[in-house]
């Protein structure tokens, strides 16, 4: 597969939303290399500042006290140098509306959208999702879908997410980010 020409320049931070499984921190890495800029998982700064796991605290003190820090940890995480970075959220982040307005107003978000089999089948596979220990995973995902989709769509972009390589989505994710600012060049003129 051919590259997209990177002519792309960035002003603001680029964060990635959706559910989990979606490809937000893969995807996100690459794209903040193919950009050369930082990568930052949002979770995993929670944990640093936490000093235990996001699903310990989840256990320990309940979602709606992770919400809390991770709204925190998401606005220091935009206000601070340097600016321009690839930020993947939890897939709750965007959901609650102190982050999304403040994502919104603060970064280019992109909605990383992928359908039920494929969330099942990426997350199947881990014991780091929080919601899903001990559950049926295809149940819960399905329902989050219903409950979420609409707020994802919210977004700047959504770049629908296959059972495809890396490198394919990434490309999709840098076409959608061009299409967008030369839609925004367009429409200032």
């Amino acid at each position: 597969m051919r590259k997209t020409k990177l002519d792309i320049k960035l002003n603001k931070p680029i964060v990635m939303v959706g559910l989990m499984g979606a490809g937000k921190t893969s995807v996100g890495r690459a794209l903040a290399r193919r950009l050369g800029v930082q990568f930052v998982d949002s979770d995993k700064e929670i944990e640093a500042a936490a000093g235990c796991s996001v699903v310990d605290i989840f256990s320990m003190y309940g979602e709606k006290e992770f919400r809390r820090v991770e709204e925190k940890v998401i606005e220091r995480l935009l206000d601070t140098a340097p600016n321009l970075k690839v930020l993947s959220t939890g897939e709750g982040a965007f959901i609650t509306p102190a982050v999304r307005k403040l994502v919104l107003d603060k970064a280019l978000t992109v909605w990383l959208k992928a359908d039920l089999d494929l969330l099942v089948k990426r997350t199947n596979a881990r014991d780091t999702r929080p919601q899903l220990l001990h559950a049926d995973s295809r149940q819960i995902l399905a329902q989050l879908i219903e409950e979420r989709y609409d707020i994802y769509a919210m977004a700047d972009i959504t770049v629908e997410t296959k059972d495809e390589n890396l490198r394919k989505t990434l490309e999709k994710v840098i076409t959608a980010i061009k299409f967008y600012q030369d839609n925004l060049k367009k429409s200032a003129i």
